[in-house]
């Protein structure tokens, strides 16, 4: 069994907003079910649910709150008895992000547009209005003490590209968290770069060649602040959107493995292909298909260990929209 392999029969470790696995925590005593998210990358992860508001010891039922700035700084406020919550928030959020600093999480889903949870464009009440741009109290604090980690709102990832995106990233960063598990050398990182040539090509081609260089100059560092260094930008490129440009550039390289093996007409299908994914007339799914079969067929052996063509669990279907 090799790594890829490895990796695939174990899940990322992601949190999650307990409300939107359908746990009755909001403030009205209801939920936020989201079903893809359950019913669907559920099967794919195993999730650690949280809720800073009843976890931090509010009750369910119980009033509803919003952020509200105050000489410049931001307070977790009740609505219509405006009672402060922020001091019993934070008492409660560091430990908690020690707790979950202890764990191998490879993400985060948030709540979008709650004052506690939600990660962006959340509404912050002042003496001039509302603005839209501010982030919940154990959002903001969550990513402070976890940078790196992917996150999003449940909101945003109803877009295919970001969904995609995201889960990349968590699938990511599972990979890197088993790469660690073994003793750190130059080898083993330089093989995990290899494997992920064609995905940082298809996000950022740029950082691809900025991260290979930097392999080649390994040995003037120290190991860990090697592999520091690297995953910090290895993650910052994924963060890069995969656009349609970038993909068609990455597959028209791996059609150039098959070169010697495809006759004329084969070529000349596989270029249609990936011009009708470049004209949005199919999706990528289509031409990966009949690449994963060239893969299988003639085995080549670089091909084999990208991550590239296979990044995620296929029953995800992210590659699959127009």
């Amino acid at each position: 069994m090799n790594d890829i392999e490895e990796t695939m029969n174990t899940k990322p470790l992601i949190g999650i907003s307990a409300c939107l696995l359908g746990q009755n925590v909001r403030y009205d005593g209801g939920h936020k079910l989201d079903h893809y998210l359950r019913d669907l990358l559920g099967n794919h992860v195993e999730f650690v649910p949280v809720c800073p508001e009843t976890e931090c010891g509010l009750p369910v039922p119980r009033e509803a709150m919003r952020l509200v700035e105050a000489d410049g700084d931001i307070r977790l406020m009740t609505q219509k008895t405006k009672i402060d919550r922020t001091a019993q928030m934070k008492k409660w959020m560091e430990p908690k992000l020690r707790e979950l600093s202890g764990l191998p999480l490879c993400g985060f889903i948030f709540k979008a547009k709650s004052p506690s949870s939600g990660w962006m464009r959340v509404k912050v009440y002042g003496k001039d209005g509302v603005r839209h741009n501010g982030t919940g109290l154990f959002a903001a604090g969550f990513t402070d003490r976890f940078p790196l980690l992917p996150v999003e709102d449940e909101g945003r990832l109803h877009d295919p590209g970001l969904r995609e995106n995201f889960i990349v990233r968590v699938f990511s960063v599972h990979r890197w968290r088993f790469l660690n598990q073994k003793p750190k050398s130059l080898r083993n990182l330089v093989e995990f770069h290899a494997m992920h040539k064609y995905l940082l090509m298809a996000h950022s081609p740029g950082a691809q060649r900025q991260l290979g260089a930097m392999l080649g100059r390994g040995k003037s560092y120290s190991l860990p602040e090697l592999y520091a260094v690297y995953f910090d930008s290895f993650i910052q490129a994924l963060q890069k959107l995969a656009t349609v440009k970038k993909t068609a550039n990455v597959l028209m390289h791996l059609m150039g493995y098959f070169k010697k093996e495809l006759d004329s007409a084969e070529k000349t299908e596989f270029k249609e292909l990936i011009e009708n994914y470049h004209a949005g007339l199919v999706p990528l799914i289509v031409p990966l298909t009949l690449l994963n079969h060239y893969v299988r067929k003639y085995k080549p052996e670089y091909l084999e260990n990208q991550i590239y063509l296979n990044p995620h669990p296929r029953e995800l279907m992210l590659r699959n929209h127009v």
